[in-house]
């Protein structure tokens, strides 16, 4: 059988490989141009809502008796919750500000400088709240932070992991936050963190129920 033997009918051009490879690293380099300026378009949109120096909340001093007789209510109900009891715990507005006062540091610093909770909408199940909070700059590598105040609206929730707050809506007389900014804070859980400290984590594990009242907020392990 004769062996079939291909000849090339259009003319052949070494530089055909290298407009490809210039082409891809155009589209690349675009791609690279792009985020970039879109990184530092919403850094700079960023810096118009946010101030260089934080707010100070007022520190929320209890007295003793009333100190000793929340943190009792707390570890009853954090037993009852690890335990899998039946339990409810109902906070008033004052006593959820005192819990951000003594809780231990997250791990993202101590939430008693960034939130002081101050009204709540019964009917979306949100605490209403002054928030100052801490956001990096563009050029991290300066290790300076600016501070976003305003006013903030968290979602509460519970689902099989345990109650959550989740950072739904900001507020700021005058100014307007970029398009999907609130959306990139929602990644900021807020109560999970405390989920590795036990044994803070069983007992939050164990709360299945989270309702905003209108005196605050209501806990249930049911």
């Amino acid at each position: 059988m004769a062996k079939i033997v291909k000849t090339p009918t259009g003319e052949f051009s070494s530089y055909y490989g290298c407009y490809i490879i210039l082409m891809a690293a155009a589209v690349f380099g675009g791609i690279i141009a792009w985020s970039a300026y879109a990184f530092y378009k919403q850094d700079q949109e960023i810096g118009k809502i946010t101030v260089d120096e934080p707010v100070t909340f007022a520190a929320i001093t209890l007295p003793p008796e009333v100190e000793k007789g929340l943190r009792e209510k707390l570890s009853a109900f954090g037993t009852a919750a690890k335990d899998g009891k039946e339990a409810r715990l109902d906070l008033t507005l004052d006593e959820i500000n005192a819990i951000i006062q003594i809780a231990p540091d997250s791990g993202y610093g101590s939430y008693k400088d960034m939130v002081r909770v101050k009204s709540v909408n019964v009917e979306k199940n949100t605490l209403i709240a002054d928030i100052c909070l801490p956001l990096r700059k563009a050029k991290f590598w300066e290790n300076k932070l600016r501070y976003l105040v305003a006013e903030g609206t968290y979602l509460i929730s519970a689902a099989t992991d345990g109650v959550d707050a989740k950072l739904v809506d900001i507020s700021i007389p005058g100014k307007v936050a970029p398009s999907g900014f609130v959306d990139n804070l929602q990644v900021w859980t807020w109560i999970a963190p405390y989920r590795k400290q036990e044994p803070l984590g069983a007992m939050l594990k164990g709360v299945k129920s989270a309702k905003v009242t209108a005196a605050g907020l209501e806990l249930g392990t049911r």
